[in-house]
């Protein structure tokens, strides 16, 4: 069965960096789109980032243009989040997510729909 595994959070101070990874199984991994969502509490999970099967396509959030990375190898199975200048309005559980689809189209890869499979979450919290 399709398993999305994340790790890598954890508490740091702003201006700080985390990296997230996201460990893939159960399906063909070079053949989907994925994503990065992130819930705060009391807030709907919101669009982070997003990448193409290939990772040749990707698009970001607003709020994170420039502070974040999204990037995947088809090897390893695994897709990341690296974090940089961490604020902390950053602070949420962060979710990874299979897409429906190969490519990623805008708006649509920021819409929760598009992503068939989560993962369980992991919190990121920065302190100011």
């Amino acid at each position: 069965q399709v398993q999305l595994v994340e790790s890598g959070g954890g508490l740091v101070q702003a201006g700080g960096s985390l990296r997230l990874s996201c460990a893939a199984s159960g399906f063909i991994f070079s053949s989907y789109a994925m994503g990065w969502f992130r819930q705060a509490p009391g807030k709907e999970r919101e669009f982070v980032a997003a990448i193409s099967w290939g990772g040749s396509n990707i698009v970001y959030a607003d709020s994170v243009k420039g502070r974040f990375t999204i990037s995947r190898d088809n090897r390893k199975n695994t897709v990341y989040l690296q974090m940089n200048s961490l604020k902390p309005e950053d602070t949420a559980v962060y979710y990874c997510a299979r897409s429906r689809r190969p490519q990623i189209t805008t708006p649509q890869a920021t819409d929760r729909d598009e992503y068939v499979y989560w993962g369980q979450g992991t919190q990121v919290t920065v302190s100011s």
